[in-house]
């Protein structure tokens, strides 16, 4: 229950504390003296969205406070103990508004985000405002006024999330699909080319290998003739056979020479042996550089193929190898495709299944809760004065969504034989207030805790009719609160509790300010409701009347 709402400069109220009470409370006033900007005040508190510019003229910041007594088990509880907030047999709420339009909030004088503001708002205050009959008027939010009069949150969220995941396993099969269609578009060029790369098999490193070898052998060609000159120079026809020569020719006489050719001779032997070692050296070099001219021609062949089928697929001759494995795999998963298609279009059908399943099943609820609610309203409008007035749940198929594959829509009739018909073609202005207001009682008849307000709920009423909505909403408010703004006499009547909201001019400053009315100042303000600016006695007896004979 809503106890004490304080604001302090905001629009045109510079202190205001309103204190309220348990039973129908109502607030009356002149047309512009400030009721809504009281609702525009609970709602900032409460982290509603509102007006973008709150503060008084001349006022640093604005601030309200809204303190609330809650009940055991009350479900603000639980948003508080989630949120980390103590709780200890009140609930304060806080928020101020700078100037420069930046919003702090607090709870229980803990600092908190206007999410855990709005989280608590849900389960504390429920508004009904002037033009909620327009909601009425729309058959694309039927639905959901319907599943929450059968409380269907939970099934909701399952066949939302079931419609999820057939979704996301049709995507899943739409892009294997695709894949599978991309890969079949290329497939014989896929095995043409993995057929050309397996009878190259190129090796790693084997394009380097091969230039190599290439140079070597176009090089040997040039560099073989000076070779075989240069060992026929150190042969025996060359120096080795003059070595010999002049060795043996020393050796001949050196027993004659006294001991001098001994070095020369020592020598001359040093020298054959290196002569001996650069022939070896010669040989070997000759042999390393005599090519077949075949296998020059293979190996240019090769290096060529290699190449060009590098240049073919515009990858570096290293990376053929790499590039043969890739084409195997799409082979292979050209191959696995078609299974893989196989099997999502099973495991589609079978999330789909799942989906009908739910989504008939949240369809039989909703006929049944549609039933229900149509039993509701008739119990409602009755004492409405709308006892003949036919109100119809039509629940038909639609196309499947992630809220099911039902259309609901509601369709009254409002006088004996008539055809039923959408309530934009068939209700009035009043009579659609008081379906909006039988259909916000039956949504919250299972719903404690929570302060109702309705802003000028009775529009488009009067007379008899209006007087019938005020005793409704007395009748509602026996074990509630309701707080109901009202331009009608007849409703402000039922009141247990009432307001008046009036505003005066200050110093030259419009200042609104709200006055608790005793019995004397509830007849002269329900009789100025009545006449006008000017009270005459016959409406003092009227407003006494509408008070007293109840």
């Amino acid at each position: 229950m809503l106890k004490s709402l304080d604001i302090r400069d905001i629009l045109i109220i510079d202190r205001l504390e309103l204190a309220f009470q348990p039973g129908l409370n109502v607030l009356t006033g002149e047309t512009g003296a400030g009721k809504s900007i009281l609702l525009d005040s609970l709602g900032f508190v409460l982290g509603w969205r509102g007006r973008a510019e709150l503060v008084r003229s001349g006022a640093a910041q604005g601030e309200v406070t809204a303190a609330f007594d809650l009940p055991e088990n009350h479900a603000a509880i639980a948003v508080l103990a989630e949120a980390g907030i103590p709780y200890e047999g009140e609930l304060l709420l806080r928020r101020i508004n700078t100037r420069e339009g930046r919003k702090t909030a607090w709870v229980n004088d803990r600092r908190v985000s206007g999410e855990v503001l709005r989280a608590l708002s849900q389960t504390l205050v429920e508004l009904h405002g002037q033009f909620d009959d327009r909601g009425l008027l729309n058959p694309r939010g039927h639905m959901a006024l319907l599943d929450e009069f059968a409380n269907l949150s939970k099934e909701l969220k399952t066949i939302r999330k079931q419609w999820r995941a057939v979704a996301e396993t049709r995507k899943t099969l739409n892009q294997a699909e695709a894949d599978l269609a991309a890969v079949q578009a290329e497939e014989e060029f896929l095995r043409h080319a993995v057929g050309e790369l397996d009878a190259l098999d190129p090796q790693p490193l084997e394009e380097a290998k091969l230039d190599a070898t290439r140079r070597l052998m176009q090089g040997a060609a040039r560099i073989r003739e000076d070779i075989i000159k240069a060992n026929g120079a150190v042969g025996y026809e060359g120096a080795e056979g003059q070595l010999n020569d002049a060795a043996r020719w020393l050796d001949g006489v050196a027993d004659q020479a006294d001991g001098r050719l001994g070095a020369p001779l020592e020598a001359l032997v040093r020298a054959q042996d290196a002569l001996a070692e650069a022939q070896q050296g010669i040989e070997a070099a000759l042999s390393g550089l005599s090519f077949n001219p075949t296998d020059q021609e293979q190996a240019e062949e090769r290096l060529f193929a290699i190449r060009a089928m590098a240049r073919k697929h515009e990858v570096q001759a290293d990376d053929l190898g790499a590039f043969a494995d890739g084409l195997r795999a799409k082979i292979c998963a050209l191959e696995q495709g078609a299974g893989d298609v196989t099997d999502l279009k099973a495991a589609l059908a079978k999330q789909e299944q799942i989906y009908a399943d739910k989504a008939a099943k949240l369809t039989a609820k909703r006929q049944k809760s549609a039933r229900a609610l149509d039993l509701a309203m008739a119990k409602e409008l009755t004492p409405l004065k709308m006892e003949r007035a036919v109100f119809t749940t039509d629940v038909t198929s639609a196309q499947a969504g992630p809220d099911g594959q039902d259309g609901v829509v509601f369709t009254v009739a409002t006088n004996p034989g008539a055809p039923s018909g959408p309530l934009n073609k068939i209700a009035s202005g009043g009579e659609l207030s008081r379906f909006l207001l039988a259909l916000k009682v039956c949504l919250t008849r299972n719903v404690t805790g929570v302060t109702m307000i309705f802003d000028e709920i009775d529009r488009g009423v009067g007379g008899a009719t209006a007087d019938a909505v005020g005793r409704r909403l007395a009748d509602l408010a026996r074990d509630s609160q309701i707080l109901v703004v009202t331009h009608s006499p007849q409703v402000a009547a039922q009141g247990a509790h009432h307001l008046r909201v009036e505003k005066h001019v200050i110093k030259g400053q419009t200042i609104s300010g709200v006055v608790p009315l005793d019995k004397p100042q509830r007849i002269d303000e329900i009789a100025r409701m009545l006449s006008g600016d000017t009270v005459t006695d016959v409406a003092r007896e009227a407003a006494k009347s509408l008070l007293f004979n109840q």
